[in-house]
């Protein structure tokens, strides 16, 4: 029962937003935060990309049935039903709305039109081809979230940080949705590699990644952090360099470059905030 709810949402892919969670709550309170807001903002993050994830296989089930890369999902093949998936979406809003009354006033008043925004992109993708940024701002809340958890405001450092994880989001969502190309151009779906070609939207990543690196300076900069942080962000570089190389020598490495690249990039950047503050 878990296994496959698990599947569904690809909870593997939490690891892209809670180290970022968890970068802002560091900085914000100096070092460590207690464990309370630790739980609490685990469950926040888990329960928020839980509805997300949630509401966009619900949103999609006709599309994702009619996609070869996408016909094994839970949510297409009846392993869960739509019945146990709205029950699901609905459970975990409620999760993140009652986390955030606990964690502070401001995390409440904000609880709904977080939930707002995470659940549009599961619908911008059929009208918009911003719907990769879309994704790429409800990742960037993560870091927000966190430092509004810690010290109930938004401090020039954090926006800088999640700008920067919005054109990282963006950027490997771009090159995921090679894979996609053909079948979005058929089905009148609005991605921007349907839009302008395959070098085009490569080239559209790549510059987003570039402004990923730009802003996690300004970040560094303005948060007034040390040697281990501005070796976080060249070693993100790296990383983000060598996710382009791999992409635009084969697209059959969009699933290493997507998953194992990025996850390894928030688990690092996290190690070494810690260490930075230690």
């Amino acid at each position: 029962m878990i296994k496959k709810y698990m599947e569904l949402v690809k909870f593997s892919h939490t690891i892209f937003s809670i180290p970022f969670i968890l970068i802002a709550m560091i900085v914000a309170s100096g070092g460590w935060f207690g464990w309370k807001l630790l739980f609490l903002g685990l469950l926040a993050a888990i329960s928020a990309r839980n509805f997300a994830m949630a509401l966009n296989r619900l949103a999609d089930i006709e599309i994702d049935a009619k996609n070869p890369r996408t016909q094994n999902r839970p949510s297409v093949t009846g392993e869960v039903k739509e019945g146990e998936i709205k029950l699901f979406v609905l459970a975990n809003a409620l999760i993140f709305i009652g986390v955030s009354y606990l964690i502070n006033p401001l995390a409440f008043k904000l609880s709904l039109p977080i939930l707002f925004i995470l659940g549009g992109y599961s619908y911008f993708k059929r009208f918009s081809a911003y719907s990769h940024m879309v994704l790429g701002i409800s990742l960037g809340l993560a870091p927000i979230a966190g430092v509004i958890a810690v010290s109930q405001s938004v401090p020039c450092w954090a926006v800088f940080l999640a700008i920067g994880v919005m054109f990282w989001v963006a950027g490997f969502d771009i090159l995921y949705s090679l894979q996609d190309i053909e079948f979005d151009k058929n089905e009148g779906l609005y991605s921007i590699p349907a839009i302008v070609g395959e070098k085009g939207a490569v080239f559209i990543s790549g510059m987003f990644h570039l402004f990923s690196v730009i802003f996690w300076f300004l970040f560094v900069i303005y948060a007034k952090l040390g040697f281990f942080a501005y070796l976080a962000v060249i070693v993100s570089a790296v990383m983000l360099y060598y996710e382009q190389s791999l992409v635009r020598k084969d697209y059959k490495n969009i699933p290493k470059a997507f998953f194992d690249t990025n996850g390894f990039l928030g688990i690092l950047f996290l190690i070494l905030i810690i260490l930075d503050k230690v």
